[in-house]
């Protein structure tokens, strides 16, 4: 199969194109396409892997769906044959890899969410005994499990750009000390019912990030949840701190970027098909492990 690199849904209102998801304005509502785009430090590469918006749509509903208990998602439906007249000609591009979710004021906060110590919390830690600021205990290695939660927030960097890590009193000013405070709560209380559930079949939930919003109704979970191009999965029978860990998401197109010394500037380059083989079967299996299900692509 080919790599669905951009929707097309003729005159439906097109909002705008991130780095895998497009957007587009249904009504009052809003559609997400996750198409099969690929990002690396910050940038779209040539290559897709296809059939990866497929597994990403497929494990955030998963997630969605385990998760309401905690807190109320943006989620309408995510039946194609559900969507209005307008879409339907286009039901082969939207199949699996759209959702039709209610729209929401974004709160302009990445809500980052760390278990481990490893990525730039390492960097950072290696440095100067602390994670965004926050005071670690000596003694810890590329890896560890971390003595609790940590919500590190950060800035949205647009495409290209990097997020800024920001403290607790910078959130507050920008949003509040009230709304501040809740996501921080349920950022933590999402990750801890998440990688109890991760850590039951086998893989360890590193860290993450979550985007909220703001509907009538209140704060709601939005954007995609707990997938492998937001998330770090790792193998938890290989789980062993002092060095960088298997994981389930895109460290092959990573591994392969730094191998041909890409300088991290545009145009990204092709990826061969070896690298995205190995991708798309990485996120096949990080899908079947989690949720118990295979997925035809």
């Amino acid at each position: 199969m080919s790599a669905l690199i951009n929707s097309n849904l003729g005159d439906t209102p097109l909002i705008g194109r991130g780095k895998v998801r497009d957007l587009y304005a249904i009504g009052d509502d809003l559609l997400l396409v996750a198409t099969d785009r690929i990002s690396a430090f910050d940038y779209v590469l040539a290559t897709g892997i296809p059939g990866k918006g497929k597994v990403l749509t497929q494990i955030s509903l998963f997630w969605f769906d385990l998760l309401s208990p905690i807190v109320p998602n943006h989620l309408i439906t995510a039946n194609v044959a559900e969507f209005p007249d307008s879409l339907q000609p286009y039901a082969d591009q939207l199949e699996g890899r759209s959702m039709l979710v209610k729209r929401a004021k974004m709160f302009p906060v990445e809500c980052v969410v760390r278990g481990y110590l490893t990525g730039s919390g390492w960097k950072e830690y290696k440095a100067s005994s602390t994670v965004c600021g926050i005071p670690l205990p000596a003694g810890l290695q590329d890896g560890s499990r971390l003595p609790r939660t940590l919500f590190t927030p950060s800035t949205k960097g647009e495409a290209g750009e990097h997020d800024e890590n920001i403290s607790m009193d910078t959130v507050e000013k920008m949003i509040g000390p009230a709304d501040a405070a809740e996501l921080s709560r349920l950022t933590v209380a999402i990750y801890e019912r998440a990688a109890a559930h991760a850590e039951s079949h086998g893989i360890i939930l590193a860290d993450t990030k979550f985007e909220f919003g703001r509907t009538e109704q209140g704060i709601i979970l939005a954007d995609e949840v707990l997938t492998p191009d937001s998330s770090r999965f790792w193998e938890a029978s290989l789980w062993k701190p002092g060095a960088a860990q298997p994981s389930f998401d895109k460290q092959f197109v990573r591994d392969y970027l730094e191998s041909i010394r890409w300088n991290k500037q545009p145009p990204a380059p092709e990826l061969p098909a070896e690298v995205v083989k190995k991708t798309q079967a990485k996120y096949l299996e990080a899908f079947r492990r989690l949720t118990g299900r295979d997925l035809a692509i």
